[in-house]
């Protein structure tokens, strides 16, 4: 199932796409550091008062990531955020029905550079989530470093983040009444590494607590692949072993979080730059893995959840692989 959306004149259509997804990039290499440069500063102003008070709201706030967060609707539907799915252009397709009593656990597939396409489809209401999947409501987690910076962990909220942490998982998944869809990027940050065009390389083989999580919870898993996902930057080549991957590892080790060297194309022009390449994304949401709710699962339990999600998600690739020009030689492979 697809939604669409009616064009806009070409002109137009054209500078706002490009300002959102500058928006978008911006948002995650600057924002951060803004927000927390205008807390401190504010401190030695007349508007001091402002960073004190909401110091003050942060303390009393400090659980909501990891209780759900706190969406606002107004900006999960911002017209900003169409502009950007139309940039790529990006596409969430269903291809089974999701059962508004239960909760799920959908793992997110790959991890991309930025990963643009579980931000658009769980963040916003750019591909028309809520009409895809009805009564359903997305929460995508993200680490929970971010949640610690001022202002910009309101940000975040809005749009239906919710820290890392098995706390903030455990927060969704007992939600009584069913509709709540936790995603979770299973491959992180350091699949980010091998994120470039052509790459079909899961970090999946030994990630596995996603799968006991939602045994304990007794969640049926739903696998999903965003094709297109990791064609959307180049990245300068960093085998496994090489100085600049070693380099890496190590700081993502110390700061949580990998920087992978990334370039596409420019504002202006395309022949290099930070801005993404026009390339189209579609997220494809696999049917759900029935699971058996049990407390304490053994390893031999888990292994066989897991392997069968392997196989779901190898399932799903094959299907639909050919619709979105991936060569019929290529695989998933999972390290």
């Amino acid at each position: 199932m697809k939604v669409e959306f009616a064009p806009l004149s070409v002109p137009l259509q054209r500078r706002l796409q490009t300002a959102s997804v500058v928006q978008w990039v911006f948002s995650f290499l600057c924002l951060a550091q803004c927000c927390t440069a205008v807390f401190i500063a504010l401190f030695f102003t007349r508007f001091w008062l402002v960073s004190a008070l909401y110091a003050a709201w942060w303390f009393i706030d400090r659980e909501k990531p990891s209780k759900g967060g706190r969406r606002i609707h107004t900006i999960r539907n911002s017209v900003i955020w169409r502009y950007m799915r139309d940039y790529f252009p990006i596409t969430l397709v269903k291809t089974a029905e999701l059962d508004p009593r239960q909760n799920y656990l959908m793992g997110f597939h790959p991890h991309g550079v930025l990963a643009a396409g579980a931000f658009l489809n769980f963040c916003t209401e750019a591909s028309g989530f809520s009409m895809i999947f009805p009564g359903i409501t997305p929460h995508l987690m993200m680490l929970s470093l971010w949640f610690r910076i001022p202002f910009f962990r309101d940000y975040l909220m809005s749009g239906g983040l919710v820290s890392s942490d098995k706390q903030s998982a455990s927060y969704v998944l007992r939600k009584p009444g069913g509709g709540n869809v936790l995603a979770i990027i299973v491959g992180g940050a350091q699949e980010a590494l091998d994120a470039r065009p052509g790459s079909y390389t899961l970090l999946l083989k030994n990630r596995k607590g996603f799968v006991r999580l939602a045994i304990q919870h007794g969640t049926p898993l739903v696998p999903i692949f965003s094709f297109g996902e990791n064609d959307l930057f180049e990245q300068v080549r960093n085998p496994k072993g090489s100085w600049l991957r070693q380099l890496q590892h190590r700081l993502q080790q110390i700061m949580g979080i990998s920087l992978p060297l990334f370039h596409a194309r420019g504002i202006f022009q395309y022949s290099f730059g930070l801005m993404p390449y026009r390339r189209p994304i579609y997220t494809v949401v696999g049917k759900p893995i029935p699971v058996q709710k049990k407390h304490r699962p053994s390893e031999e339990e888990v292994d066989q959840v897991h392997q069968k999600y392997l196989n779901e998600l190898s399932k799903l690739f094959e299907e639909h692989k050919a619709k979105y020009n991936v060569p019929e030689d290529r695989h998933l492979e999972f390290i």
